[in-house]
């Protein structure tokens, strides 16, 4: 089966994350919810299941396990997911060892999927030049290092790239058809019930 590590932090963008981990779902995907804690020694020794995180907007998501080194590796998972939010977004991008997965994923050629300011994490990991997207509120950091784009959805290889909470459905949509195929998007979408001419 295929699965994902969804990372979440303190101020993750909650439409991110929740619109990426049901689309996923519902194509079959085994999604795992993943906390980055706010201290790093924290996230990886604290025994037992972490308590709520409260997203952007307010609502708390109880994730299944805190992040380690050892619990997010390609070995384990198709896909690592990193959502925006300002906040949480920071936290996840400045965690050197969330930098230490994006890279190793992409390594094994797994698929590592930044949304909104998350997309930050891709610079923060020192990944080469190449085309991606982001939330206009953090291209000016990333316009240098990058080829900038502001399509909604950037595929380059491997990394899967996208701006804010009104693309979500395209981005999770897109990672579902890389994943699973385009016969597994249409299944999916179709009883969403997108208005006609849309993405899906």
């Amino acid at each position: 089966m295929l699965k994902a590590a969804i990372l979440i932090a303190e101020g993750t963008e909650e439409m991110e994350y929740t619109i990426t981990w049901d689309t996923l779902t519902r194509a079959g995907v085994d999604c795992r919810s993943v906390c980055v804690s706010n201290y790093e020694h924290i996230s990886i020794s604290k025994p037992g299941l972490p308590e709520l995180v409260k997203c952007s907007r307010g609502v708390l998501i109880r994730p299944d396990v805190f992040f380690s080194p050892e619990v997010v590796t390609p070995d384990k998972f198709n896909l690592l997911v990193i959502p925006g939010g300002a906040k949480g977004a920071e936290r996840l991008s400045q965690s050197s060892h969330v930098q230490h997965a994006v890279r190793q994923f992409l390594e094994k050629d797994k698929y590592v999927g930044m949304i909104c300011a998350g997309v930050l994490t891709a610079l923060t990991s020192g990944l080469a030049r190449q085309p991606l997207t982001s939330h206009p509120s953090v291209k000016a950091q990333l316009d240098n290092d990058f080829e900038y784009s502001e399509d909604p959805v950037v595929v380059s290889g491997k990394l899967v790239t996208s701006r804010g909470p009104g693309t979500t459905f395209l981005f999770a949509l897109t990672l579902v058809e890389l994943l699973c195929g385009k016969e597994k998007r249409a299944e999916v979408a179709g009883p969403m019930i997108f208005p006609p001419n849309t993405f899906a």
